[in-house]
């Protein structure tokens, strides 16, 4: 085979999903690491020093090699963050079994994400970039529908409750990150008075489901049982 058609078979191989890629190119030398542990490698790096801090010379360097060596796995950071992504979402299994009914799942399958944002903050960076579906990612989606199955609306409106259920669950996560860093002490409120007055209510009682399960109970609840059912 030519030199020029090797390389448009590597070229048409990186226009493919990266799942759907071999572990390699078909140049160079024999793989000195795997490409799953390049991906550990750098979800290691994004949990300690965060998303900006893994590049393909960074990641390279945890390996103890050159970045030009990772190019042999992965045509650009784009396929590490679409695996990384993946790659945690898998940790996602076993996926639990609620007690009660479909709606009980779905709100423990959306604290085990919650949890999943905690674990790996950059989730939060990489949730509105264009990327592949990864394997992982699917099974996770096949899982959610399995769990609506009892529950008689479009699969269209299915489709969108598990899409909006994601959506809260980047919002839950992005909002206590914002809080962490975020304080009123000390600040001067003066020329705020609806906030003073705010702040000088009484306390309610707490609810008896926090604002997270509420959250997801009114979303789901709302955008299914609330459609007419698919026509028999």
């Amino acid at each position: 085979m030519s030199d020029a058609s090797t390389k448009a078979d590597d070229d048409d191989s990186t226009r493919q999903p990266i799942w759907s890629r071999p572990e390699r190119g078909s140049r160079g030398p024999a793989p000195a690491h795997s490409r799953d542990a390049i991906v550990v490698a750098a979800i290691a790096l994004a949990d300690t020093e965060g998303l900006a801090a893994v590049s393909m010379r960074a990641v390279a360097g945890a390996l103890g090699t050159g970045a030009g060596s990772l190019y042999r796995y992965l045509s650009s950071r784009d396929d590490l963050l679409d695996l990384m992504t993946d790659r945690v979402v898998g940790e996602l299994r076993p996926y639990p079994e609620a007690e009660g009914g479909w709606l009980d799942s779905m709100l423990l399958l959306g604290r085990r994400q919650l949890a999943l944002h905690r674990a790996h903050p950059w989730l939060i960076e990489v949730s509105h970039r264009p990327s592949g579906v990864g394997p992982e990612s699917l099974a996770w989606f096949d899982n959610c529908i399995r769990v609506l199955e009892p529950v008689r609306a479009p699969v269209t409106a299915k489709f969108e409750a598990i899409a909006m259920m994601s959506g809260v669950v980047t919002l839950f996560a992005r909002s206590e990150a914002a809080s962490e860093a975020f304080s009123l002490a000390g600040a001067d409120l003066g020329a705020y008075p609806h906030l003073v007055a705010a702040f000088s209510q009484p306390s309610a009682p707490a609810p008896r489901a926090d604002l997270f399960e509420r959250t997801l109970r009114g979303l789901l609840t709302g955008l299914l049982l609330a459609e007419p059912s698919d026509p028999d």
